[in-house]
């Protein structure tokens, strides 16, 4: 037992404040820190210091961690690139044979291919300096809505070039860094234009998202052919320039079938 006269060391004021003093010594601290303001005050510093290290070691650490935005927003595209990918493809002998197969046999299927997809995306939740990003082809709305400038159809289609600006390097990285790629191959990337700037597009990083060149079905060169044929449909006066904003900011593969009159890329 602790005598009045004498004091908890600060390795036993330490471990209490952490919780891990034996069980049986546990009574005895708390009994003592009851009846003696010397320890009791001795403890509020210790815990005091031990806040202060916690706060100034996490403003540090925070500035250095990854949005973790950005990682949601590739995993939402990716599964959205995938069930636009298979909506696009009629089912085979497989499906038809999981459609009318027992359900505890569905069942175990899916249990398979949701395993499948885990081990597919598992890079995604790694550390940002070692993972792979698998390509995708949708923007995440929260991080690229797309953002378009105050300009009209004569100016972009007889003032402005016809094709995409480039991207300032320096906002590149910060592209890459909100999605959680930062160590991703840049050459891999196109850091493209939500709304093209020849469509009226703002050079802000709202309007921005990296897109893969050529690992995806729906890739970079895919769009950039859309954003050639919505251009020249505005330019033509057969189009609203408004109306070509809105379809490829809110679905750009939707507005691919639908100005090329087809389901799968013509490249």
């Amino acid at each position: 037992m602790l005598s009045h006269n004498s004091h908890l060391s600060d390795q036993e004021l330490l471990l209490a404040a952490d919780g891990e003093l034996p069980a049986a010594r546990t009574g005895q601290v708390a009994s003592h820190l009851a009846e003696c303001w010397t320890c009791r005050v001795r403890k509020g510093e210790i815990e005091a210091s031990i806040g202060d290290f916690v706060r100034a070691y996490r403003g540090d650490l925070d500035s250095m961690l990854p949005s973790p935005a950005g990682p949601r927003a590739l995993l939402k595209a990716q599964l959205a690139e995938m069930t636009a990918e298979r909506a696009a493809v009629p089912p085979d002998w497989r499906t038809q044979w999981l459609q009318g197969s027992n359900p505890r046999y569905a069942g175990a299927a899916l249990f398979l291919a949701v395993l499948a997809l885990l081990v597919y995306l598992r890079p995604t939740f790694e550390s940002p300096r070692t993972f792979h990003v698998v390509p995708v082809s949708f923007p995440e709305p929260s991080l690229t809505p797309g953002v378009a400038a105050g300009v009209n159809r004569d100016q972009i289609c007889h003032s402005m070039p016809p094709k995409n600006r480039i991207v300032p390097a320096s906002l590149q990285r910060r592209v890459f860094e909100e999605y959680g790629i930062s160590g991703a191959e840049p050459r891999a990337y196109e850091v493209d234009y939500l709304i093209t700037p020849a469509l009226g597009g703002a050079d802000d990083i709202r309007n921005l998202w990296p897109q893969s060149y050529s690992s995806a079905v729906w890739n970079a060169r895919v769009k950039d052919a859309l954003e050639d044929r919505l251009h020249d449909l505005v330019c033509d006066g057969r189009l609203d320039l408004a109306t070509a904003q809105r379809d490829i900011s809110s679905d750009w593969i939707a507005a691919y079938k639908k100005y090329f009159e087809t389901d799968q890329p013509l490249q």
